[in-house]
């Protein structure tokens, strides 16, 4: 995903620190639960995995104590877990720091010892109430009965979005040249990919880039910075490409490197298809949809169908032996495609149906539905 691989992809900054001893220690007092144990584990180079590093038991007052060996000179992300609720730390050799709690970790602790994980905290702390309280609005959504409460809950959960949004730009700009920036420019919101995923955010991962450069120009995060601003740019352009008709205009190679146009289908009924090669049901799910094109492909019927995937040699096999005989097409970016987020695809498979006007008149259309809506359309 597009956040992850940028906070976690390189944890760490050469020019940040000046530390001496390999050694940290990380010590407290976390009273409030039944909980006995906590626990220190390093996020991974590609921040794809949590790796347990420690654990250990409260005492009768609730102190704790680790002492790690052999830490980076340079900052690294580790994730303090008790009581099933984790905060992030940015920990480098030589720290000593002090994490207490009282009652819930995620909601009431406090952190001393490093200025950087002093500014996760900040971060963190309001950004898990505001989770909270969206959670707590879509539950009570979920209950409620009649359209007045449902009008009333969704617009409150509008404005809680835009909140903790606008809280989260406001901690970037403030704080942009330290890492917990990159760090907030990750997180997600139940139900979203990324808070900071569409074609008008590339501005605020500039401004963190351009920070970072000009205070730590041998910054490795820069590289990836940039990365995401490249492919939020190039979404913004695909945003202002709309076709005339309506739907969003997408331009992505087959396997022998063919640039395709969308709207070069344009006057035929189209299915905007994606799906993954590696999902268990994509060859029941592509039979199904082989005997509908060829029932319907001459009459003007085509599928556009973009795998999400990042490995070349498994679309391309896949492709061959399901036979499949529309245009495939993969960008080979997985699940950071901007066609994801140019039509706001958050599971697969997932298509869209477009008739002959360019207008989108259905989604998620499989089977006897799908034909259903083609046999109207054709």
């Amino acid at each position: 995903m597009i956040g992850n691989r940028i906070v976690m992809g390189v944890l760490a900054l050469a020019a940040m620190s000046s530390c001496q001893s390999s050694k940290v220690k990380i010590s407290g007092r976390l009273v409030g639960s039944d909980a006995r144990t906590v626990y220190i584990e390093q996020v991974s180079a590609r921040g794809d995995k949590a790796l347990p590093v420690d654990s250990v038991q409260l005492d009768d007052k609730g102190n704790y104590g680790f002492e790690l060996k052999k830490i980076p000179s340079t900052p690294t992300l580790y994730n303090l877990t008790y009581d099933g609720e984790t905060v992030p730390l940015l920990i480098c050799a030589g720290d000593r720091l002090t994490i207490n709690a009282a009652g819930s970790l995620a909601r009431n602790y406090t952190v001393v010892g490093n200025e950087e994980s002093a500014l996760l905290r900040e971060f963190n702390r309001a950004y898990v109430e505001g989770a909270e309280k969206l959670n707590d609005i879509a539950a009570a959504y979920a209950r409620a009965e009649s359209d007045e409460e449902l009008k009333r809950l969704a617009k409150a959960y509008s404005d809680e979005y835009l909140h903790v949004k606008q809280a989260q730009i406001e901690f970037i700009v403030k704080n942009k040249s330290s890492i917990a920036a990159v760090y907030a420019l990750s997180q997600r919101l139940p139900g979203d990919r990324y808070l900071f995923n569409g074609p008008g955010d590339a501005v605020y991962y500039r401004t963190v880039a351009d920070a970072l450069e000009e205070r730590y120009p041998e910054s490795p995060y820069l590289a990836s910075l940039y990365a995401e601003i490249s492919q939020l740019e190039a979404l913004q352009t695909l945003t202002s490409e709309i076709v005339e008709s309506g739907f969003p205009d997408l331009e992505i190679s087959n396997m022998y490197g063919e640039k395709i146009r969308l709207s070069s289908l344009k006057g035929s009924v189209i299915l905007v298809d994606f799906w993954s090669p590696s999902l268990g049901n994509s060859n029941a799910l592509n039979a199904d949809l082989k005997e509908l094109y060829d029932k319907y492909h001459d009459q003007g019927f085509e599928v556009y169908q973009i795998a999400v995937e990042t490995s070349k040699p498994t679309w391309i096999n896949t492709v061959q032996e399901q036979n499949l005989p529309w245009i495939s097409v993969c960008d080979l970016r997985g699940e950071a495609s901007s066609a994801l987020t140019l039509y706001n695809i958050r599971k697969l498979p997932a298509n869209y149906l477009i008739d002959r006007k360019g207008d989108i008149v259905a989604k998620d259309l499989y089977g006897t539905s799908l034909e259903e809506q083609l046999n109207k359309l054709l």
